[in-house]
């Protein structure tokens, strides 16, 4: 059985995140037992040294990866950061595409491959283990890769990673074009694929079938979504003949708490920036479209006609059960009602009973094309058959990924926030909601959810 290592890049992907959240969200891919965490190139030297070498200290059997490669400096701090840590890795990443050579390295031809050559051998003489990644592989030249890749092994790399961050080709594509990339390199394979197109785990396991052996995931942001691809290789590893360590009871219950750190530390982020302007900003029932589009501009937001419209509906809801609506407020309702997709589905009216001698039950009713139809269900408490009714009406069962409820504002007219992540075709749609009856903030987010599926698809 084939061998696949996984190689986790959340943490290169993910910013403005402090050094308490990056040592918790290490801890969590450590728990998965993923084979190495990647971690971005050496910026700040003395608070990216420490934390590698605090990381390490956790990380027993796994390898830590640093970037480097726009310059002989950056493999130096790498090195010195990895010099303690008992499995280091210098990751050497090149554009190798024109573009990229070019406003990038501002170095192509021949230069271009003498220069991976002296950085490669420094990192080589520097660290036991080094990987070489191609960047934009898939839009550069075929005798540009195959003579970078060549004086990257040849000058000790360990590693040579194919990278499609542009989404440029198909699965089978992608495949064929790592096969043949690698074709005579004696050295591991790895693969890095961007999903604009929601094909990333498809482009990894048919890769994995041809000749990769690594494969770069990511629990936030552009990628391989790690917790996608461990359930493929749980379910099917078997037939493609590979698997991995990973842990896959703690998958889903770990990658979702990563996902909660950086929902958390966007929201602290968020509510840093409206405290600020907390005071100036209180709207009521009477204010028109033009001081709430005013408002919304003050909270940094530059709103289309259409997404006014969108949110001063919105705005008009809320208001209508509050005295006065705030920039926390008014922030939540931007964020669940502008800049989102054709609603195919509204809500019309809901009605929840539920209590601690009867069974919760649930009557939605949505409106499509302008005809109302209803789901009835019974469910573990009022949310779950809230959802079950919505199921019910669409007649589709969703896998629930996510879901959370949060206070937008305190008090007994408190404004409520929730968030829905659903499961559809190997993507995550993620839809939120807001009112000052949770339970309503949780089926509007639902809907929102429902919405994006049906116009993608």
């Amino acid at each position: 059985m084939k061998r696949i290592y996984i190689s986790d890049n959340t943490l290169c992907q993910v910013k403005n995140l402090s050094f308490k959240e990056k040592i918790e969200v290490a801890r969590g891919l450590d728990k998965l037992n993923v084979d190495c965490i990647e971690l971005p190139a050496i910026e700040n030297v003395k608070a990216d040294t420490l934390l590698v070498k605090t990381i390490s200290a956790f990380v027993k059997s796994g390898v830590l990866s640093v970037g480097a490669g726009n310059n002989l400096e950056s493999v130096e701090n790498a090195a010195a950061a990895l010099a303690s840590v008992k499995n280091g890795r210098i990751r050497i990443e090149v554009p190798l595409s024109s573009v990229g050579m070019e406003y990038t390295l501002h170095k192509k031809g021949a230069k271009l491959i003498d220069w991976i050559e002296q950085i490669v051998s420094l990192a080589s003489s520097k660290c036991k283990s080094v990987e070489f990644m191609a960047i934009d592989a898939t839009r550069a030249e075929k005798e540009v890769i195959d003579s970078a890749i060549k004086a990257a092994v040849k000058a000790g790399a360990s590693i040579v990673s194919i990278s499609d961050n542009a989404a440029e080709m198909l699965p089978d594509e992608l495949a064929d074009f790592v096969s043949t990339a690698a074709r005579g390199i004696k050295a591991e394979i790895g693969i890095s694929i961007s999903d604009k197109n929601g094909l990333a785990v498809a482009g990894a396991a048919l890769s994995v079938k041809q000749c990769a052996t690594i494969v770069k995931t990511t629990i936030i942001g552009d990628g391989i979504a790690l917790d996608t691809f461990g359930t493929l290789i749980k379910h099917n590893g078997e037939k493609m003949g590979c698997a991995s360590k990973i842990k896959y009871t703690e998958l889903n219950r770990t990658t979702s708490l990563i996902r909660q750190i950086k929902e958390k530390a966007i929201a602290v982020q968020t509510s840093a920036k409206t405290s600020e302007v907390d005071l100036s900003i209180k709207l009521d029932v009477e204010d028109d479209k033009e001081t709430v589009r005013n408002a919304a501009s003050k909270l940094g937001y530059d709103l289309s006609e259409e997404d006014v419209e969108h949110v001063y509906d919105e705005f008009k809801r809320v208001a209508a059960k509050k005295p006065s609506v705030g920039a926390k407020e008014l922030d939540a309702i931007i964020a669940s009602s502008a800049l989102q997709v054709p609603p195919t589905y509204k809500l019309d009216t809901y009605i929840i009973n539920n209590g601690n001698i009867i069974n919760a039950s649930a009557q939605v009713s949505l409106i499509k094309d302008d005809a109302s139809i209803q789901g009835v269900s019974i469910g573990d408490g009022p949310i779950d058959a809230a959802f079950r009714a919505i199921e019910q009406v669409l007649g589709h069962h969703y896998e629930l990924d996510d879901f959370q409820i949060h206070a937008v504002t305190e008090g007994k007219e408190a404004v409520g926030s929730a968030m829905v992540k659903l499961r559809a075709g190997g993507k995550i749609y993620s839809g939120s909601g807001i009112s000052t009856d949770i339970i309503g903030a949780s089926i509007r987010a639902y809907i929102n959810a429902v919405n994006k599926i049906v116009y993608e698809g």
